[in-house]
């Protein structure tokens, strides 16, 4: 590690905090913006692409500022655990439902944890399920279905 870097840890997330922000203006590029009032489908990556850019770049000059401890071990585990709850959310959202996909989704992540217990994250999961369906589903209207075609719904 260069001599200049004098925190490794906030390098290293100030680098992946830029990439996904960036990937995720560029996989938006193409999609109609909107306005405040009446968003666009890439009004809300754009959004988060712009503020996780930020806290990268901002992560990226506090690891040249600041002192810091050295990245001992990278955590597999977690990461891929997050990212396989995110692909299988992805994946069973239409097919199997929100219902289905979400608890699934909250379980996974939450495996990933050093701190994992079941019953928290049960409860977690059903609250989380209830509150999406009702706010986005009911709320917003967003078109995804509670319980998907795979359950002959």
């Amino acid at each position: 590690m260069s001599s200049l870097v004098r925190n490794p840890k906030d390098l290293f997330a100030g680098l992946i905090y830029l990439a996904v922000g960036l990937s995720a203006l560029y996989i938006g590029r193409d999609l109609p913006m909107g306005t405040a009032l009446k968003m666009g489908p890439a009004y809300f990556p754009a959004v988060l692409g712009w503020l996780l850019a930020f806290i990268g770049v901002i992560s990226l000059v506090r690891s040249f500022l600041r002192t810091g401890t050295p990245v001992v071990k990278f955590a597999w585990k977690p990461l891929l655990l997050i990212t396989g709850a995110a692909l299988v959310f992805g994946f069973l959202v239409r097919g199997a439902g929100l219902v289905v996909a979400l608890p699934l989704f909250v379980v996974m992540t939450a495996f990933a944890s050093t701190k994992f217990r079941w019953v928290p994250t049960l409860l977690l999961a059903a609250a989380a399920t209830v509150f999406c369906s009702l706010v986005f589903v009911k709320g917003l209207g967003v078109p995804l279905p509670l319980l998907g075609k795979w359950f002959g719904l």
